[in-house]
């Protein structure tokens, strides 16, 4: 009974700090403008059936995703035997769906012990391609710092869990009269037990389980402080993807008017801003001009790169890289949010996304190709948000480089982007 009451006070401590950094990050996502997006909703079930549950984006770089689905799949289906752990320390049972489900029961944990032993060596795997420093995207100086030890964090937490939970079997099963379940893999680990007391068996195998079982409660506090959260969040972000052609902008509704009027000035100005009203905002200078998609975008990315590998500004030695701009989306909002909880939802610390984590020059060196958006395993649109800042620039600051600005001035004087005027237009014919 003691056992209980202390899982049940450490249960219940884990699901409340967890729920507590979840509306954290739910409000720090609904700092963002609003936004409607519940149209299409079959093709959105669809979609994300087939990105975020089907991992159809991660094959597209095979070796990388197959390991990628073992450790997915681990993390999914062996939660089904986190299910059980939970239940016998609630209960005070012992594998508590043994006698339920009899010989499928005996089936899933074999599987279990199959997956997990497949999910330390894509773990493995991925630890030396790591520390090997290969594919560059993995190395690159945006992960440096916290995320390369997030990244490490992540993989040998994964590896110690999957080990106690062999362990653990392993203990059982080298006990007198051990017929719960058969352990398929960790049968072959039983021996090393060979001369053990069953009192030592029996201490190895709650040691292990503990273990096991704390530690998941705290992988999932730890989750929320990762880019590890995107095991979460992927589902949503996929579902509220932009199902229209990528290259298609959203127009700003008060410029559109204005052209309107300047083309038809006799139309009516309906949508026109009232006289008095707080002048409208172009753009977007920190995350709160940012729509709440966008800001789950950030907190979905997974940090893997393939954007930024993908990106033609980047590979040619710009500056911009479409993950930095995720990663700095995200560190922003995450400051503002600890500003909140400090200091109150009114305070101003002087700072923005524009220009303190993202400079003009990375905003000016995109080309709008969109494959970053094409690339991301999880559909997070990078471009949106570098466009908004573009505009902020162009729309409130008056900034922008000279060919553009030249541009500009042409269009507005001759109607064309070149310097002629509409009755020269056709000279060239003439030579």
């Amino acid at each position: 009974m003691v056992e209980q009451i202390i899982f049940l006070a450490l249960l219940t401590l884990g699901i409340g700090l967890f729920v507590r950094s979840i509306q954290k990050i739910r409000r720090n996502i609904f700092l963002g403008r609003p936004l409607q997006i519940n149209d299409r909703k079959a093709e959105r079930w669809k979609l994300m059936g087939m990105v975020a549950l089907g991992q159809s984006k991660m094959v597209v770089r095979p070796l990388a995703g197959f390991f990628h689905i073992l450790i997915y799949a681990g993390f999914v289906l062996i939660n089904i035997e986190v299910l059980e752990i939970i239940l016998d320390g609630l209960t005070g049972s012992h594998r508590i769906f043994a006698d339920v489900f009899g010989g499928v029961y005996n089936l899933a944990i074999g599987f279990f012990e199959v997956l997990a032993v497949l999910v330390m060596l894509a773990c493995f795997v991925f630890l030396v391609r790591r520390l090997s420093g290969k594919p560059a995207r993995v190395s690159s100086i945006q992960l440096k710092g916290w995320a390369y030890t997030d990244a490490m964090l992540i993989l040998g937490i994964e590896l110690v869990l999957m080990s106690a939970l062999l362990l653990m079997n392993a203990a059982e099963g080298a006990m007198p009269h051990s017929d719960k379940a058969p352990f398929l893999v960790s049968a072959f680990i039983s021996p090393w037990f060979l001369g053990f007391s069953p009192e030592s068996l029996h201490l190895i195998e709650r040691t292990a389980w503990w273990f096991h079982a704390v530690g998941i409660l705290a992988f999932l506090n730890y989750l929320p402080f990762s880019k590890h959260f995107h095991i979460v969040l992927a589902f949503p972000n996929v579902w509220y993807s932009k199902l229209g052609a990528k290259g298609k902008f959203p127009n700003h509704e008060a410029i559109k008017k204005e052209v309107e009027l300047m083309m038809n000035p006799s139309a009516e100005a309906n949508g026109a801003q009232p006289q008095g009203d707080e002048p409208i905002k172009f753009g977007a200078k920190d995350v709160a001009d940012l729509s709440w998609k966008q800001l789950l975008d950030a907190y979905s990315c997974t940090e893997c790169g393939r954007c930024s590998s993908e990106c033609p500004a980047n590979q040619t030695g710009k500056l911009l890289s479409p993950r930095k701009i995720m990663m700095d989306t995200r560190d922003r909002l995450e400051e503002v949010g600890r500003n909140i909880d400090k200091h109150g939802s009114d305070f101003v610390d002087g700072k923005s996304l524009l220009g303190d984590y993202i400079s003009e020059e990375e905003l000016w060196a995109c080309t709008t190709c969109n494959a970053c958006t094409q690339a991301c395993p999880v559909n997070i649109d990078p471009l949106s948000i570098i466009m908004d800042l573009r505009r902020e620039l162009v729309l409130e600051q008056s900034k922008a480089p000279g060919s553009l600005t030249a541009m500009f001035n042409n269009v507005e004087n001759n109607g064309a982007p070149w310097p002629f005027s509409p009755s020269d237009r056709g000279s060239w014919r003439q030579s």
